[in-house]
C-alpha cells in the first residue's frame, strides 16, 4: 500500500526523493502569420486545421460554392441580374433607336421615352407579382388564359387587327400605343400550365400519358394556330419550347417527348415548304453576302455590326449600321448595335447576365416541394432562355431569322411587361423558399421594402446628433 500524504486527497502523488522531477510541456512558436488565440480562447477553425485548409484556387472555388449555397443567393442573383439587363437594355435602345426615329420624323428620343415608360409600368408589376402569394398566382391562371385566347382571336378580324412587318398579331390600342396580345399568352401558359399539371399532380395522376397530353397539348395547339394564322413563327417557336420544358417537368416518357417531338418536326417542316418567305430565311443561314433581290440584307449585316465592333466597340452612338443598314436595330437586331458599340466584352456581359438568370431560375425550381412553384419557375426560365437563344442565335447567324426580341432588353412594351412580371413570379418563388423566408424574416426586409428601410437607416446613423 501506497501512503497517501497531503496531495493524495487531489488525486495527485508527491514524487519520492529519487524520483526525476517531470519538465514543463516545451512552448513551440507559431508560424508566421498564423493566428495567435488570446488567453481562454481555443484556436480558430482555420488555425486548427493548419495545412489541411485550401488554398489558391480550391480556397475560391469552396467560397464561391458557400455563397451560391446561401439561402437568399438566388434571390438577389434573380434581381440584379434582371435589374442589369433592363438598364442596359433602355441604353442600347436610346442609342439605337435615334436614328430611326430621326427618319421617321419623330423626336430622337420617341421609342426610349415608350420604352422608359412601358418600364416603369413592369416594374410596378414585377412588384406585384414578387409580393402576390402562391395562391394569387394560380387565381390569375384561368382568366388570362381566356383573356389572351380572345384578344388572340379578336385580331383575326378585319379591321380591328393590324400587320407589323408582315405578321398580323397586333391590335392597335388608339394613338402610337399597339399590343401583341401572343406576349401575355406565354405568361398565360406558364401559369396556366403550371396549375393544371400541380392540380394533377397532387392527385397523381401524371403518370398517365393521356393526364400528361389532355387537356394541355390540345390548348397549347389552340394558342399555336392562332398565332400561325398571323404568321409569327417565333412566337409559336418559344410557345413549343415552353410546352416541352412543362412535359418535362412533368416526367414525360421519352417515347412521349418523341411522339409529341415528331408532330411539332412535322407541322414546322409543312409550314417552311409552303411559304418562300421562310424558306428564304434558311438559305440565309451563315451567308456573307445580301444575295439576290438583297434577300440576306438584315442577316449579313448583322454580322457586319459584331465584326466591327472589336474587343470594345467604336462606344456608345457610334454604331454605323443603325444608319439604315439593320432595318430594326432597337428590336429584333439590337444585339447587333450592342455588339458594335460595345464589343465583345458588352456582348459576353449580356450572355452572362441571362446565363446567371436562367441559372438561378434553375436552383428555384429544383430546390422547392411545391409542385406549382416547380413548374411555374421552370416554364419561365424555359421561356426567357429559348427567346434568347433563338435572337441571339438568328444575330449571329446560327439560326433562321425568327423575328422574336431579346427579352427585357429589346425596344417593345408588350414584350416587356409580361416578362417582367415572369421575373417577378421567380423573385417571389425565390423568396417562398423556407430558408430565404426565414433569412428574409431574420434580416427584417424583403423586396423593395427591405432596400429603402436600409437606406434610411444608414442615413440616420450617418446624420450627426445634434447637441442641446
Amino acid at each position: 500500500m501506497t501512503d497517501g500524504g497531503p496531495g493524495a486527497r487531489n488525486g495527485t502523488r508527491r514524487p519520492g526523493p529519487g524520483a526525476a522531477r517531470a519538465l514543463p510541456p516545451r512552448r513551440v512558436p507559431p508560424r508566421a502569420g498564423a493566428a495567435v488565440p488570446g488567453p481562454g480562447r481555443a484556436p480558430s477553425g482555420a488555425a486548427a486545421r493548419g495545412r489541411l485548409a485550401p488554398r489558391g484556387p480550391l480556397a475560391l472555388l469552396e467560397r464561391a460554392r458557400r455563397t451560391w449555397d446561401r439561402p437568399l443567393t438566388a434571390y438577389y442573383v434573380i434581381v440584379g441580374a434582371a435589374l442589369l439587363i433592363i438598364v442596359l437594355g433602355l441604353v442600347m435602345v436610346f442609342s439605337a433607336s435615334q436614328i430611326k426615329a430621326l427618319q421617321r420624323g419623330l423626336p430622337s428620343t420617341y421609342f426610349f421615352r415608350k420604352q422608359l415608360l412601358a418600364a416603369a409600368i413592369g416594374a410596378v408589376l414585377a412588384v406585384v407579382a414578387a409580393r402576390l402569394p402562391v395562391k394569387g398566382h394560380r387565381a390569375l391562371a384561368y382568366p388570362l388564359l381566356a383573356g389572351s385566347v380572345f384578344l388572340m382571336a379578336l385580331i383575326q378580324v378585319p379591321g380591328i387587327g393590324m400587320s407589323v412587318n408582315g405578321n398580323r398579331n397586333w391590335l392597335a390600342l388608339g394613338g402610337p400605343f399597339q399590343m401583341q396580345p401572343s406576349e401575355f399568352g406565354k405568361l398565360a401558359l406558364v401559369l396556366w400550365g403550371a396549375d393544371l399539371l400541380a392540380r394533377k399532380h397532387d392527385k397523381r395522376l401524371l403518370n398517365q400519358w393521356k393526364h400528361l397530353l389532355v387537356p394541355l397539348v390540345p390548348v397549347v395547339f389552340l394558342i399555336l394556330g392562332l398565332i400561325l394564322i398571323g404568321g409569327d413563327m417565333g412566337t409559336a417557336i418559344v410557345l413549343t419550347a415552353m410546352l416541352f420544358g412543362l412535359l418535362w417537368l412533368a416526367g414525360a416518357p421519352t417515347r412521349l417527348f418523341a411522339g409529341v417531338l415528331s408532330v411539332a418536326g412535322i407541322l414546322a417542316l409543312v409550314l417552311i415548304k409552303t411559304s418562300a418567305h421562310r424558306m428564304s430565311r434558311f438559305a440565309c443561314l451563315g451567308a456573307t453576302d445580301p444575295g439576290p433581290a438583297d434577300q440576306c440584307w438584315q442577316a449579313v449585316h448583322g454580322i457586319y455590326a459584331l465584326a466591327s465592333g472589336g474587343w470594345f466597340g467604336s462606344g456608345l452612338g457610334a454604331s454605323v449600321e443603325k444608319w439604315g443598314q439593320l432595318p430594326e436595330p432597337h428590336t429584333d437586331f439590337i444585339f447587333a448595335v450592342t455588339g458594335e458599340e460595345l464589343g465583345l466584352a458588352g456582348t459576353l456581359s449580356v450572355l452572362g447576365l441571362f446565363a446567371a438568370l436562367g441559372y438561378a431560375g434553375i436552383r428555384v425550381a429544383g430546390r422547392t416541394e411545391d409542385p406549382f412553384v416547380r413548374f411555374a419557375a421552370g416554364s419561365v426560365t424555359t421561356w426567357i432562355m429559348a427567346q434568347a437563344v433563338v435572337n441571339i442565335g438568328s444575330v449571329l447567324g446560327l439560326l433562321p431569322i425568327a423575328g422574336v426580341p431579346l427579352p427585357l432588353f429589346s425596344y417593345g412594351g408588350s414584350a416587356l411587361l409580361p416578362t417582367m412580371f415572369a421575373v417577378g413570379l421567380l423573385v417571389s418563388f425565390a423568396r417562398s423558399e423556407p430558408a430565404a423566408r426565414a433569412a428574409l424574416a431574420a434580416r427584417g426586409h424583403g423586396f423593395p421594402t427591405g432596400v429603402i428601410t436600409r437606406s434610411m437607416r444608414r442615413l440616420a446613423r450617418r446624420r450627426p446628433s445634434r447637441k442641446r
